[in-house]
Order: C-alpha cells, then structure tokens, then sequence
C-alpha cells in the first residue's frame, strides 16, 4: 500500500513497545478510513472491539494547584491524592483548570516523572500559562484520548469512545486505532442504515440506537450482522 508507506511511521496493522509517533497523531487514507495513533492500556485489546479513553484517576482530579504559576510558565506544581503515577503517564494529554484562577483554560502536557501520590508532581507544558495560576487554583490531569485506551464497557462508560481496535493488541503497545470509515466491529444487535451507539451490554460491541436508550452513536451499519458478529460499520467516532 504505497500510501501507506508514504504516511505511517509504524506500519498500520503493527504493534509496537516503544512508541514511534505522537500519541494521538491522526493520518487519513485516500478511500477515507482514518486512523489514529494510540496506545493500549494495562490490559490486552481484542480486534474488532470498541474502546474507550482511560477513565480518570479521582485522585488526580480536582487537584490542588501547589505553587503559583505566572503566565509564560512552562511547569505548573500540582498535588497528587493518594494515588500513585508513573512517569509520562499523562503525556500529550492535558491539564484542565477547572476552578479558580485561571479556571477555563487547558495546556497540553509535555511529560512528567513518577510519583508515589500524595506529593507535587512537577507538570511540564508544551505551550505557556496563558492565565496565571494561584494556590487556590485546581486542576485536572487528563490522558490524551488515545493513551492508556481500554475495552468499551458494557453497561456504564468511564471514558470516552475512542475507537475501535483493528488487530489484537499486547497491553501497553502501541498501535493505530480506527475512528472513521468502514470497519469491522463486534455486533451486539444491528440494523443496515441505522445508527449505532455504546454501550450495549456488551463489552466491546456496539448496537442500533432507539429511543429508549441513552448511549454515544459511533457509526451506522453497513450490514445487518447478528449478535456476536463482526458486521462492516461506517465508524463516525466523536472528535474526529
């Protein structure tokens, strides 16, 4: 696939330990199908399924900003509950001001070390504090979308639908994940032309939207397939 050899740093259906592109990085096929690149979380991913974001660690949400940061800053200090972090965990994700001084404002994260919880993790930022930041400010550290990926639940999302799966993935590999175009999806109840969402009731799996549900739509069938299925779906992931 020549076009593929002229955008993929990591070939498209590849796993790999260590990480060859920015997480996150979207490439985009002439016949549509866009990627992104991602990376699995602690456990293993099956082909074929939904995902979704990391879920947020409530430790590290709503967190005390440690020290004042001026605007120009590059490091913000915050302070860590009583959950652990290793290094680079939040990288290319973003640190959100939810309250207070500077509140409505978010940095991308350049990196960071590890630490026990409990303590101040030292935030490096990409851009500079564009609102100065005081001790009563709090922050939350979110993952990048497409870090530290896990299965769709079942029945209660704790993230976002990130994408889906297009081969086997070993946990904390790094991997291209489908988010737009035709892909093979694992079905839990489907209907050609209607609209598809998560969750399901099926870990994994998508299935046709009603009215009575309440779930995100991610794509329409391009097949009808019956449960348990892999059927083709047209995959519309939000935020692509």
């Amino acid at each position: 696939m020549e076009q593929e050899k002229s955008l993929f740093v990591q070939s498209l259906f590849d796993i790999s330990a260590t990480e060859k592109e920015r997480v996150g990085t979207v490439r985009k096929l002439e016949d549509g199908r866009e990627f992104v690149y991602a990376k699995a979380g602690a456990v293993a991913l099956v082909q074929g399924n939904l995902l979704q974001s990391a879920a947020p660690v409530a430790n590290h949400t709503n967190i005390a900003v440690q020290a004042a940061a001026a605007v120009g800053d590059k490091v913000v200090n915050v302070t860590l509950g009583a959950t652990a972090v290793v290094a680079d965990y939040y990288k290319d994700g973003f640190l959100n001001i939810n309250d207070a001084a500077g509140e409505g404002t978010s940095y991308k994260i350049k990196g960071h070390k590890a630490n026990a919880g409990s303590g101040t993790l030292v935030v490096q930022l990409y851009d500079a504090v564009r609102v100065a930041l005081t001790t009563s400010s709090e922050a939350t550290l979110v993952c990048n979308p497409a870090a530290n990926v896990i299965q769709c639940p079942a029945t209660t999302l704790t993230g976002a639908p990130a994408g889906v799966a297009i081969q086997a993935v070993t946990a904390l590999y790094y991997f291209w994940m489908q988010v737009k175009g035709p892909s093979s999806v694992l079905i839990s109840a489907c209907t050609i032309g209607l609209s598809l969402e998560v969750p399901c009731g099926t870990a994994g799996a998508v299935t046709t939207t009603t009215e009575t549900t309440f779930g995100v739509v991610v794509g329409v069938a391009l097949v009808d397939n019956a449960d348990t299925e892999h059927g083709l779906v047209m995959l519309a992931i939000p935020g692509y």
